[in-house]
Formats: structure tokens, sequence, C-alpha cells
């Protein structure tokens, strides 16, 4: 592995030294349109007749540049600070000062718009370069029409992704980088912008989460909230798993009557919002809700069952629930797979003496896990930001000792991320959280991933 990353590292040097190599070549052996497009994007294409190449590439250094200078720069000069001037008052007259926010969003924004210049100016000195080499050899470049025309038929795949890409990068990877900057910076209830700034701290925010050099239980915490957020996910995963699939055999079982009955019993639960059935879930089983209330009536406890108010049985009730919103969409999975593998594989076994258990270890086991190993992944990584299931239950709770922050016995990762922006609005250690939530799930999603048969294997299961 190590020796795959280091030259995947040295490919990627030896791919920019030639890039760099190819630029400086273009331009020593470039006529003057090429060299003079090097300051002005478009100008060879214009003054070779192809417009519509030229006038875009002009377009987009224009608009790039009018917004780094008009708007941009006034920003970006101040990242390495983010912002100096506070708002104060003078003769009771509020002056707004710098707002660190605005100056970290706008700046990663800015930086964003010059990476972008910056490609766009490659394309256009290799644009230039692929143009001359074409007049030198007499061939004919491509008409306007012909440009145009191609944006429809060989190159419409980017033409129909141009759109979606511009909305995934703007409204999830931009969110992601702020997110990540916000976590090396001290913005929390003390430092909330116009009124107070809020500026960068290294890597201050991880010591305190880790518990370095703090003196604090931030750190303990964490580790706890991080080992229940993982026993959660196992047991919320594979145990929907393999109880939806032993009702999917159960209920294609030959013989058995009223399938479509049980089948639908199972849907019906799907249908019903989670919203409302984990809200009402969780009124039943309080101190005073109805289960209590009834086992107390028919003499069968003394006092009421502690199911939110203590830690272990409250966590062994949200696995329990979320067995009854879990098994039927494993049920209605697997009763489609069940229905593929071959008959004849278990009229084999039979006549080779397997009982029911060695059919179910050897045959269908193994298919079901070659075909929905992904889809086991995939759930498992839900569940680790499943968030619906535990903050409809019982918000996080109950109260831990040992436990600080805001975070409770059965908060996962991202409940408690949430509580740390909602009521404490301590964005600082939530970005930190929020970073360890995706390094978590990124190394077990390509671990995993990769250890798959069926990833590993495609054509290799009989």
């Amino acid at each position: 592995m190590g020796k795959k990353k280091g030259r995947g590292i040295g490919a990627a040097f030896v791919t920019l030294w030639e890039d760099i190599k190819d630029i400086f070549t273009t331009f020593k052996e470039g006529d003057w349109k090429t060299r003079l497009s090097f300051l002005i994007m478009g100008f060879g294409e214009l003054m070779r007749g192809q417009f519509a190449r030229g006038l875009a590439l002009l377009g987009i250094q224009t608009a790039a540049n009018l917004f780094i200078v008009k708007f941009g720069w006034q920003y970006l000069k101040d990242f390495t600070t983010l912002g100096t001037v506070e708002t104060h008052k003078v003769n009771r007259v509020t002056q707004y000062g710098d707002n660190s926010f605005f100056i970290l969003l706008y700046s990663l924004l800015t930086i964003v718009v010059i990476a972008l210049l910056i490609l766009a100016w490659r394309i256009n000195v290799r644009d230039n370069r692929n143009c001359q080499r074409k007049l030198s050899a007499g061939e004919k470049l491509p008409t306007n029409r012909r440009d145009l025309h191609s944006l429809l038929d060989e190159h419409f795949d980017k033409t129909l992704l141009a759109l979606p890409m511009l909305g995934i990068f703007v409204f999830t990877v931009l969110p992601i980088i702020f997110m990540v900057c916000i976590a090396f910076t001290n913005y929390d209830v003390d430092h909330q912008p116009p009124a107070k700034l809020f500026t960068w701290v290294g890597l201050q925010n991880f010591k305190e989460l880790f518990g370095i050099g703090t003196g604090g239980n931030f750190g303990s915490t964490f580790f706890s909230v991080l080992g229940w957020t993982l026993i959660w996910a196992f047991f919320a995963t594979f145990l929907t798993y393999f109880l939806g699939m032993a009702v999917a055999i159960l209920i294609n079982k030959k013989g058995l009557k009223l399938k479509k009955l049980w089948r639908t019993i199972l849907v019906m639960t799907i249908a019903v919002p989670q919203f409302v059935s984990l809200l009402y879930v969780g009124k039943m089983f309080a101190v005073d809700g109805i289960v209590n209330a009834y086992l107390m009536q028919w003499g069968w406890i003394s006092a009421p069952i502690p199911f939110w108010t203590n830690a272990t049985l409250a966590r062994i009730m949200i696995i329990v629930i979320n067995l009854w919103i879990g098994i039927p969409y494993t049920m209605l999975i697997v009763t489609g797979l069940l229905m593929n593998i071959p008959s004849e594989l278990y009229e084999s076994a039979r006549i080779d003496g397997a009982n029911a258990f060695q059919m179910f270890r050897k045959i269908t086991l193994p298919y079901m896990l070659f075909v929905t190993g992904p889809f086991l992944l995939t759930q498992f990584i839900g569940n680790l930001n499943n968030f619906n299931v535990i903050f409809l239950l019982n918000q996080g709770n109950p109260k831990s000792m040992g436990l600080s922050n805001g975070a409770g016995a059965t908060d996962l990762l991202i409940t408690w991320l949430y509580k740390m922006t909602i009521n404490d609005s301590n964005y600082k250690i939530a970005a930190v959280i929020g970073i360890m939530v995706f390094l978590v799930t990124a190394i077990i999603s390509l671990v995993v991933y990769n250890a798959m048969p069926s990833i590993k294997d495609e054509e290799g299961f009989q």
C-alpha cells in the first residue's frame, strides 16, 4: 500500500512537471497570437476565426477578474486575520466593523474562482498550442458552428453535467471546505460576528477535543460517544440484516399461508412516517407513558421502569426499537434476492444430505453476503449518522456522569454535533467533530469496500 501511494504521489509530481514544461514550450515555440493569449485568454482563438471558443474564454477571464477585483479582493486581503476592526459604538451609534464569517466564506469563494481561472487559462494555452500545430500540419480548424454543435453531440455529457456539477460544488463541496476551515478558528458563542470577531487558532480545537493539554474531560467524552456510535451502528446494521433475512426466509417458505398478508403488515410500518412513529414510541416508554402505566396497573411492577433515564436500558431500547424500523426494509430487499438463488443448488444439497441450517450457511448466506455487501456497508455508514432514531426517541438522553458539553448517554457523534451548534453555538468543536465523523466513515468505507468479495472478485461467485 505504501509503495502504491508513493508511486501515486511521484506520478502526480511528474505530471505537474511535464505540464509546466509544456507551458514553457508552448510560449517558446508559439506565434504572436499564442503568446498574447497567455495574457488575454481567447485572443489566439479570436484571431484564428474561432469566435465561439475565443469569446467563451475571454468572457470567463473578464467575469473572474471583475469578481476578484470588485468583490473578492476586499475579503481575501483579510483572510489571514479574518478581520481586525470590531463593531463598536460612536456617540451611541453602532459602527459595524469586519465580519469574520463573511471574510472566511467569500475568501474561500474567491480562492475557488482564482483556481477555476487558472484551470481555464491552462485550457486556453493548450487549445492555442493544438490549434497552431494543426495549422502547421496543413489541417483545418473546427468552425464555430462545429464547436457549438459538438456541445450537443460528442461533448453533450459535459454540457449536461455542467449545471449539476456547479450545484454540487456550490452547495456541497464549498460548505465542506468552509466547515474544515471553521475547525481551525475560535468561532463559538463568545465570538459571534459581527459583534465579536473570530480568528485562526491552529490545532487548538483538535487538542481540546482529544483532551491534550487542556485538563478537561472533553477527550473522554468524545471517545465515549464515538464508542457508543460504533456499537450502535454495528448492532443496528447486522441485527436488522440477519433478522430481516430470517423473516424473509420464513415468509418465503413453501406451504406458508397468507404470505401477502404478512408482507403487507411489515410494509405498513414503512408507510408510517418515522417522525410520527418514533415520537409516539418515545412517549409510550416514558416514565409516565402508557407502557409503565399498564404494567403498574396489572401489578407486574411496583415502580416505573426507567426506559429512558437509565443509560444501559435506554441504549438497549433504542437498538430494539430500531429493529421494528429496519427489518421491513431488509425483508423486502432479501425477498427479491432469495427468488434469484437457483433452486437446483438446494436440490443438490438435499440429495447430499444437507439439513436446513447447512444449506443456509453454505448456499443462502454466501450468496446474500456477496450480493448485498455494498448495501450492508451503506447501511452501516447510514447508521453512524442516524439522527432520526436517536433524537426523536429520547434526544440522546439521559445525562451521564463523565460526559460533558451537552453529550448524553445515547448521543451519536451526529446528534452531539447538532446539540453543540443549536444549543451551545460551539461551532469550532462541532466542525472538528464533523471532520472526525468524515474520517471515521471514510476509513471504514474504504477498508470494508476494498475487502468485500463482490468488489475484489466480481466474477468469482458461482
